[in-house]
């Protein structure tokens, strides 16, 4: 039995992809794939039936390939538009708080408005009731003047301190109504932002479908000519390719990325992983929406912080990202190779602090992991892969605080 080369089965580790579907774009205008005739003519020549199947594999490989990379731009994509969107909630968040503080300081401008109004109506009504007011309006009535003086100096004094405080109260009001009107110029630009992340997301997310879908008649046409040539059934053939995938994927010598701990951090609450897991094993099989987080639609930053909520846990955003930057923020940062299950664990092209995460899943043990990866697939549990994988991982969960 023909071996897959390592190419091949490196393309499909890093993708986790096994005959899902395979996009189709350049590679077949360079290699347009064999016919019947010619795989049924391979098989009477040993040297041309390796030649031809080793022909496959690199189509196949070139494929998986493209299907990767629209895949990790599509979760890129996806997580551009959750942090976008985490923005523009935030905005709306302060928009509204200010907006409750402009109405506040109004009415208390008014109020103030009128306070001044009604001393000077009654001031003006009072002239001739031989009050202090009428001292003040009046003051020739007065036999005193000492007395006199004492009372204008009280009254303009009081007045006074009433003017200033309108006065203020007006001038803070317009202040507020300035930051208000600035705070909805930049939520109308957060907003403008989001809806372009969300806009290329979905964009993106229709390529890649397209694309799959486009070639799923191609890909039962690639598995019924390798069991051809190795006459073996169709099923047959993904089975002994699924089970060499799982084997190069346990003994190609990728594995936990080693790095030095930052600080000491506790064991987690099982309790609470448990309660993460079980949520989020319920939601096995549900579709990948982009920015869904419930009832039965899902993201990989969705499920991970749907889960931990169920457990009473708050790990941050609906983003990849800043959960990660809520566990840094926490000191719940541990070397990957230190992850039990329970833990966070992030994807990103760049190996960096403050690099975007573009995945996020919760890691299982075992060198397993539940996700929710992209459009074409469902909430899942399957092994982990490395190719992205970041260095550390997070800890929801501390038993030690």
């Amino acid at each position: 039995m023909q071996r897959l080369s390592s190419r091949f089965l490196a393309l499909f580790v890093m993708g986790g992809l096994v005959f899902g579907g395979l996009s189709v774009d350049s590679a077949f205008a360079k290699k347009p794939y064999p016919s019947a005739q010619e795989v049924e003519d391979a098989r009477k020549n040993a040297a041309n039936k390796k030649a031809m199947i080793n022909r496959l594999q690199t189509i196949i490989a070139d494929l998986t390939a493209e299907q990767v990379a629209l895949e990790k731009v599509a979760m890129i994509k996806a997580e551009k538009y959750n942090q976008a969107k985490d923005e523009e909630d935030a905005m709306a968040a302060k928009v509204e708080l200010l907006q409750r503080k402009v109405n506040a300081a109004t009415a208390e401008a008014k109020q103030a408005k009128q306070q001044l109004a009604e001393i000077a109506s009654q001031m003006w009504r009072n002239g001739a009731a031989g009050t202090s007011l009428s001292l003040f309006l009046n003051s020739k009535k007065a036999g005193n003047l000492l007395y006199q003086l004492g009372a204008q100096e009280k009254i303009a004094q009081s007045s006074d301190q009433i003017y200033k405080s309108a006065i203020q109260r007006q001038q803070y009001a317009k202040s507020l109504e300035d930051q208000l009107q600035a705070a909805k110029e930049e939520l109308a630009a957060q907003t403008a932002i989001a809806q372009d992340a969300l806009v290329a997301a979905r964009n993106a997310a229709t390529e890649l479908q397209t694309k799959v879908d486009e070639q799923k008649r191609l890909n039962r046409v690639f598995v019924a000519q390798l069991a051809t040539l190795e006459n073996i059934s169709a099923t047959l053939e993904k089975q002994r390719i699924q089970g060499l995938i799982d084997e190069q994927r346990q003994n190609s010598g990728t594995g936990p990325i080693d790095a030095p701990s930052l600080y000491e951090v506790g064991p987690p609450d099982t309790n609470k992983v448990d309660i993460a897991y079980s949520f989020g094993k319920q939601q096995l099989g549900e579709r990948y929406v982009l920015g869904g987080m419930g009832p039965n639609v899902w993201d990989c930053s969705g499920i991970t912080k749907a889960s931990y909520a169920a457990a009473g846990v708050y790990i941050g955003t609906h983003s990849a990202t800043n959960q990660f930057y809520n566990m840094a923020e926490k000191r719940r940062l541990i070397p990957i190779k230190d992850a039990v299950p329970g833990d966070l664990m992030w994807y990103s092209y760049v190996d960096d602090f403050n690099g975007d995460k573009y995945h996020v899943v919760m890691y299982l043990g075992n060198g397993m992991m539940l996700e929710a990866p992209n459009p074409l697939r469902v909430v899942r549990i399957v092994p982990l892969r490395y190719g992205d994988l970041f260095r550390y991982a997070g800890r929801p969960t501390n038993l030690n605080l």
